[in-house]
């Protein structure tokens, strides 16, 4: 049986990290993918779907050319042949979904591929493609798949119901759609396919989209996404599905009036993806979501030599949470020091304009038991939003007055999801608001919108 020094499971962002950078210190490193090097982002969801979104974006611009100075109005052409055009911009920057190079890049570096579904079958050891080897350190990195909604009738769709890798996958072009989620993945699509001219209905159970940010940001986001041509239902709950004679969605919405969709995209998140791994032959019992439970060293508790990192910790969500996290992995395993701290990793949305968040909101600070200090300001007042012309929400800045730090942030605006890294830094380093009053923004930006809410929160102190 061939033995490795690390084993890791799932070829995902944090598994590639951990056996790129196993296998650069040379240690040996098997790496197990069923499906593709590199997981889900590159290939059916953060590429892909930064690639729509700027295509879409960019016809949006190109209607108010007129108004900003720019010439006579575009004309934007049909918006089916838009679509095709952008989904073949997709396909290419995703490499038609072919992970060959990634693949010949980690066996270049040492690292050996083996393709199939990899099983634990004991301390030591783990059954991958039909072949049992044994490990010294096993890292469990199988990410996660879409959560699908239990929907009465949604079996017998077939091809009429998308997740949101087939739907970033795709090339067809429905002329309306609606969109079952109303957190990260199902605003950017809702905004993608209006981009597009489809008749999209966004549907959010919950009483706000992008349930847990902040109120007032999360309406912003509403207005919008209406703006761009979705109609956004919250506190709105699908109960049935079934396919009509003419090959259409008929979807049931409680008491609310039933619609009538070419497609129905489901983006109601994703859940840890545990199942069949074999945990349960080393004593690891995942949580009621599927998530390995992990200590602030991404060891799977209880567990010494056993590791977790990305999704399938059900902690930092997100690729550069899986980064992150992987990072820790490899210099532990590796037998350094390293731990975790989730107080501030950055959340985004990235609709045009983005939501940006870091941190805790005023809600949970106050949950937590914390002496919440909260000030907020309008980004659409400031000089770039005029100069721009562009649409615009709030800035919500949170601050705990006992130690005078900021933990918390959160924003709609343009570029969001790059100047939320002031507030990143000040939380993660615990600057005193004293020192980020001080700090100097260039004009005009956006970025100067922190200045009026960090000297109120300063103010309070006093």
């Amino acid at each position: 049986m061939p033995t490795f020094d690390v084993v890791v499971l799932g070829a995902g962002s944090a598994g590639t990290w951990v056996a790129d950078g196993a296998a650069a210190a040379g240690r040996s490193v098997a790496l197990v993918e069923q499906l593709r090097v590199g997981g889900e982002c590159p290939y059916v969801a953060c590429i892909p779907s930064k690639a729509m979104l700027a295509s879409a974006h960019s016809r949006r611009r190109a209607r108010d050319l007129a108004s900003l100075g720019g010439g006579a109005p575009a004309s934007l052409g049909s918006a089916e042949a838009a679509f095709s055009t952008a989904v073949r911009r997709r396909d290419e920057l995703s490499h038609h979904r072919d992970d060959s190079g990634a693949a010949g890049e980690l066996t270049a570096h040492g690292v050996t591929l083996i393709r199939g579904t990899g099983r634990v079958t004991g301390p030591g050891t783990v059954q991958a493609a039909g072949q049992e080897i044994g490990y010294r350190d096993l890292v469990i990195a199988t990410g996660s798949v879409p959560a699908i909604p239990p929907l009465d009738g949604l079996d017998g769709l077939g091809d009429l119901a998308w997740t949101s890798d087939q739907a970033l996958s795709s090339a067809e072009y429905p002329r309306s759609a609606a969109v079952l989620g109303g957190s990260a993945v199902g605003c950017e699509l809702a905004q993608i396919y209006a981009g597009f001219g489809t008749q999209v209905t966004l549907i959010e159970p919950a009483g706000q989209l992008v349930p847990g940010e902040d109120p007032a940001t999360a309406e912003g986001l509403a207005g919008i996404l209406g703006k761009a041509g979705v109609t956004v239902r919250t506190a709105t709950k699908a109960t049935a599905v079934r396919q009509t004679r003419d090959g259409l969605v008929h979807l049931s919405l409680g008491a609310e009036p039933a619609i009538t969709v070419e497609r129905l995209i489901l983006a109601a998140g994703r859940r840890p993806a545990t199942e069949d791994a074999g945990l349960e032959c080393l004593g690891i019992t995942p949580g009621d979501d599927g998530s390995v439970p992990v200590d602030d060293r991404c060891q799977v508790e209880h567990h010494p030599g056993v590791w977790a990192a990305g999704d399938v910790t059900g902690l930092a969500p997100f690729t550069h949470g899986a980064n992150y996290q992987a990072r820790v992995v490899t210099t532990n395993l590796l037998g350094g020091q390293a731990t975790a701290d989730y107080r501030a990793i950055p959340r985004v949305i990235y609709t045009e304009p983005a939501l940006a968040s870091v941190g805790m909101t005023e809600d949970q600070a106050r949950d937590a038991g914390l002496d919440v200090l909260t000030a907020r300001t309008g980004l659409a007042g400031t000089a770039r939003a005029s100069t721009d012309s562009t649409a615009a929400g709030p800035l919500v800045l949170i601050a705990d007055r006992a130690r005078g730090v900021l933990i918390g942030a959160s924003a709609l605006g343009p570029g969001a999801d790059n100047w939320i890294g002031e507030a990143v830094l000040a939380i993660r380093a615990e600057i005193p608001l004293p020192v980020l009053v001080d700090v100097v923004h260039p004009f005009p930006t956006f970025a100067e919108a922190y200045e009026k809410p960090l000297r109120e929160l300063a103010g309070q102190m006093s």
